[in-house]
C-alpha cells in the first residue's frame, strides 16, 4: 500500500507483544512497524538526545523509510525486559523531588537502579517505578508532538498514564458516569493498615480490594476483610514477603497467599499504602458454579470486540494465576448480560476520547439484577489467546479496523 501511512511501535522488541502485532500486520497485507526499542530510547535519553535520533539512526540503517511525516505511533507495555525496567526505575529516582520520599516509599539511587541484579518476581520501588514510566509516556508525547507534529498516538501518553495509575483512573470514570465500585473514604490519604483500619471502621466498610495503584497481572492487589466484633482479619494476595538482609521485600508469587496474623498483614498494607494504593469497596461478583467472573472486554475505535471471562474460586481473577479462562458463550452467558458489559466496557473507552483501544475489566454483581462495574482499563489489554471475533484474533481484528476506519484522531 503506497498511501499507507507509517506505523511506529514503541516496545520491546521479540517478545510476543511485538511478535502478534508484526504478523497480524503481515496478514493484513500492511508494511510491518517500525519497532522502536525501550532500551534505545532510554539509553538515548540518559545521552542526552532526543526519540529523533533513535529514529535517525533506524533511517540510516535502512530500517525504516525516510518520509516519517505523519506516522501513526501505537505505544506498547514496557514489561518482560529487565534492561527496560531498570531504565525507568533510574527516570524515575532522577524526576522525582527529595520531599518525595518523606513517607515510607522505597527509593532506589538512579544509577544504583541500572545496576540492579534481577530478582525474580521482586517488586521493586514501584511508586518510582510508575513515576519512570509517567514520565517516559510524558517525554514521548512531548518529542513526538515536536519533531512529528502531524503523527497521531493510537492511545494517547496522558491517558495512559492514568489508565495506569488506578486511583486517578476510577477517579476519572466516575466523573464522566461510569459505574466503578465505591472507594474508601478517608479525610486524609492513607498511608498506613492503622490509617486504613480506622477508616474502614468509620465506612462501615469491612471488605476492601486494597490495590497497587500502579500494579498490574495482580501485583499487589490484596482482598482483605475484617471482623468488627471479633478483630479476626484476613488477607488474600498475590504478594509474597521474605526478609533478606534484615530488609523486608516484597514479591509477586504468582499464587495467592493468604495472611491471617497481624504481625503480617500490616506491614503488607503499610508497604501498599505508603507506595500509593487504591481502595475500594470488596463487592460481590456474579457466579459461574462454583467461582465468580469476570470479563475482560476489548475495544478498538469504538467497537467491543474479543471477550473473555476470567473464573476463580478467590476474590482475584486474573488468569496468571492458573484460574480459568472461559468464553461467555461456552458459559451460557446471555445476551442481556454480555450487552451490559459490552455497553460498560464502550463508555469507559469513550471517557478517553483521545485513545483507540483498551481491554476493559468489568464485572457484574450478583443477584438476579446484575449491574457493570468497570474494574479496570488496561491499555495494553488485547493480549488474549485462543479467542477470536469476526474470526480474527485480536491483533488481526485491530489492524483490520485500521485498514477499514483510519485513525486521524489528534
Amino acid at each position: 500500500m503506497d498511501g499507507e501511512r507509517p506505523f511506529w511501535l514503541i516496545g520491546n522488541p521479540d517478545n510476543r507483544r511485538t511478535k502478534g502485532l508484526q504478523q497480524a500486520r503481515q496478514q493484513c497485507g500492511l508494511k510491518p512497524a517500525v519497532v522502536i526499542p525501550y532500551a534505545d530510547l532510554l539509553k538515548t535519553w540518559r545521552q542526552g538526545a532526543t526519540l529523533a535520533e533513535v529514529i535517525q539512526k533506524k533511517v540510516t540503517a535502512g530500517d525504516a523509510p525516510p518520509s516519517q511525516d505523519a506516522p501513526l505511533v501505537r505505544i506498547d507495555a514496557p514489561g518482560e525486559q529487565w534492561d527496560v525496567e531498570r531504565g525507568l526505575l533510574s527516570l524515575g529516582a532522577e524526576e522525582y523531588e527529595p520531599s518525595f520520599y518523606l513517607g515510607r516509599k522505597e527509593r532506589i539511587p538512579a544509577e544504583q537502579a541500572l545496576d540492579l541484579q534481577q530478582d525474580w518476581g521482586r517488586i521493586y520501588a514501584p511508586a518510582q517505578w510508575f513515576n519512570g514510566w509517567r514520565t517516559c509516556l510524558e517525554r514521548i508525547g512531548r518529542e513526538v508532538n515536536e519533531f512529528w507534529p502531524s503523527a497521531r498516538f493510537l492511545n494517547d501518553p496522558e491517558d495512559i498514564a492514568i489508565m495506569f495509575d488506578k486511583r486517578k483512573c476510577q477517579q476519572h470514570l466516575s466523573a464522566h458516569g461510569v459505574d466503578v465500585p465505591p472507594v474508601l473514604q478517608s479525610s486524609g490519604q492513607i498511608l498506613s493498615y492503622s490509617e486504613l483500619r480506622a477508616a474502614m471502621q468509620v465506612a462501615g466498610m469491612h471488605r476492601v480490594f486494597v490495590k497497587l495503584a500502579c500494579g498490574s497481572a495482580a501485583s499487589g492487589v490484596v482482598a482483605y476483610q475484617f471482623n468488627p466484633r471479633t478483630g479476626a482479619e484476613i488477607a488474600l494476595t498475590t504478594v509474597g514477603m521474605e526478609h533478606i538482609e534484615g530488609k523486608l521485600v516484597f514479591y509477586n508469587e504468582g499464587r495467592m497467599q493468604r495472611y491471617t496474623r497481624r504481625e503480617e498483614i500490616e506491614p503488607l498494607l503499610d508497604w501498599l499504602c505508603a507506595e500509593g494504593a487504591q481502595i475500594e469497596r470488596w463487592m460481590v461478583k456474579a457466579s459461574h458454579g462454583s467461582r465468580v467472573f469476570d470479563i475482560r472486554q476489548l475495544v478498538a475505535g469504538g467497537h467491543a470486540g474479543h471477550a473473555i471471562m476470567r473464573l476463580s474460586h478467590t476474590p482475584i481473577t486474573n488468569l496468571h494465576l492458573r484460574n480459568e479462562r472461559m468464553l461467555p458463550v461456552e458459559a451460557g452467558l446471555d445476551e442481556q448480560k454480555l450487552g451490559l458489559v459490552q455497553t460498560a466496557a464502550l463508555r469507559a473507552m469513550a471517557a478517553f476520547p483521545n485513545s483507540w483501544s483498551a481491554g476493559i475489566d468489568v464485572m457484574l454483581s450478583g443477584g438476579d439484577k446484575p449491574h457493570a462495574y468497570v474494574l479496570d482499563v488496561n491499555p495494553f489489554g488485547d493480549l488474549l489467546y485462543h479467542v477470536q471475533h469476526d474470526g480474527l484474533g485480536t491483533y488481526e481484528w485491530e489492524m483490520d479496523i485500521l485498514q477499514k476506519e483510519p485513525y486521524e484522531h489528534a
